[in-house]
């Protein structure tokens, strides 16, 4: 397996530093709002290379932090009117309700910021113990961006415009602030009630320096891959480098992946031009978790994905196509004992796609040719192999895809009852009232067919 690494610019093989072990952080959202689609266009990716990993023989420990206390969190809280806890408990939740809607597998971890205060505390010492901190007159620490050689080697930025002793106290902040950043920020009146004693006052942490704490915590000083959006490399992954590296000494991670950007309709998500859309305002259009999976997930990670209503309606119709040919292998006769060539050919480009960067067009692509011969091969009765040979082939690829099989239905309790009432009615060939419990569960949202096994429900 070989991925694309930021920091290198190149292809490298997958060589884990501990055995068979691959230590993975993934920056997790900051919990100050419902994560938009394109938050979750990065979790996905995050989802399909820890499942790929697992796929492939490694062992996976992940890491998703969430951050509770930054510069969001706080005007948020101070605006409701609540404690930061009260105020950003919610969205956890939420963020938790959203990973599941779509699938994705959980971390081992989810540090959040406000419970690894001491960690960070004890990380900001040893930058000032090796020289590479110092305290302003307001009582803050900033780290030393001209004291670290290398400083921007993620992002390639070049140093050669540094204004020394520049500072930044905003937890995020555009490329051309090329300055020292805020490990620890002093209290002030902004910040409310939000404060934790420290060697240096009361304050609370940068948002960059939580990152390094709460990764080492969990994974160690050296560990094997990082991932994020390409609006993360600089500069909080830069930063992160920095203020790691610098207190340890050793190389921070390995190999860094970024996830490309997201737009919607061609154009930038913003609020002001009315496409900003969380999960939940696909979902109230009729969308269901699976089918914006599958468009978070059809675009290869490091392409910019443009997210379309249209391209969720092309989801459903391609998720409803392999829907129906699991339905055909199920009712297939038996007959063989192997799998037919066409499907070991699928599963031969399923790996060697995928081993490649994460390759998932020509997964895909793969699979639904895949589709194609298997539905010519039952319309013309040549079922020479085993059904049940290519379903536990399709299920053995949705360990990786996360989107092959439909999630199980939770039927409303008068639904079931219409279900089950029509079933009584069609054994007793009362047609007349089978058709109008069929109407009457379609105006309810939900379709049924008749088939060899019986009827069938799916949501419209």
């Amino acid at each position: 397996m070989r991925v694309y690494n930021t920091l290198s610019r190149q292809m490298e093989p997958v060589v884990p530093i501990e055995g068979r072990r691959v230590r993975l952080y993934t920056c997790g959202p900051t919990v100050y709002n419902a994560a938009h689609i394109g938050n979750f266009r990065t979790y996905v990716f995050e989802d399909l290379l820890r499942r790929y990993l697992k796929y492939s023989g490694f062992e996976v420990t992940q890491v998703m932090n969430l951050t509770d206390v930054d510069d969001k969190t706080i005007r948020g809280s101070r605006q409701a009117g609540v404690s930061l806890d009260a105020y950003t408990a919610p969205f956890k939740r939420m963020f938790f309700e959203d990973l599941k809607l779509l699938n994705i597998e959980p971390a081992e971890h989810y540090p959040a910021a406000t419970d690894h205060i001491a960690e960070v505390i004890t990380l900001i010492e040893r930058l000032m113990a090796r020289g590479l901190a110092y305290t302003s007159d307001d009582g803050s620490v900033y780290f030393s961006i001209a004291r670290f050689p290398g400083y921007g080697k993620l992002g390639h930025i070049d140093m050669a415009g540094l204004r020394a002793g520049a500072r930044v106290a905003q937890d995020e902040y555009e490329k051309e602030n090329v300055a020292d950043f805020a490990l620890w920020k002093a209290w002030d009146a902004d910040d409310g009630d939000v404060a934790w004693d420290s060697p240096w006052g009361r304050g609370r942490p940068g948002w960059h320096v939580e990152c390094s704490a709460m990764s080492m915590r969990y994974l160690g000083e050296s560990f094997d891959i990082h991932t994020g959006g390409v609006d993360n490399i600089f500069p909080h992954h830069d930063d992160e480098i920095a203020q790691s590296e610098g207190a340890t000494g050793k190389p921070f991670v390995k190999t860094w992946m970024h996830s490309a950007h997201l737009i919607v309709d061609g154009k930038k998500m913003s609020k002001s031009l009315g496409n900003f859309h969380t999960l939940r305002d696909v979902m109230a259009r009729g969308y269901n978790g699976r089918e914006v999976r599958y468009v978070l997930l059809a675009a290869h990670y490091r392409q910019s994905l443009n997210f379309t209503f249209e391209a969720v309606e092309a989801a459903r119709s391609s998720l409803a196509r392999i829907d129906a040919f699991m339905d055909r292998l199920k009712q297939a006769p038996a007959a063989g004992s192997s799998l037919p060539d066409w499907a070991l050919q699928a599963e031969t480009v399923f790996k060697t796609s995928l081993d490649e960067d994460l390759n998932i067009s020509e997964a895909l692509a793969g699979i639904f040719e895949m589709v194609h011969a298997g539905n010519r091969d039952l319309d013309a009765g040549r079922i020479v192999w085993s059904a049940s040979q290519v379903l536990a082939l399709l299920a053995r690829f949705d360990t990786v895809l996360g989107v092959l099989t439909p999630p199980a239905l939770a039927i409303p309790e008068a639904v079931q009852v219409m279900l089950t009432a029509r079933a009584a009615a069609r054994a007793a060939k009362q047609w007349t009232e089978s058709d109008r419990l069929r109407d009457a569960m379609q105006a309810a949202g939900w379709d049924v067919r008749d088939t060899p096994e019986g009827q069938k429900l799916t949501k419209r």
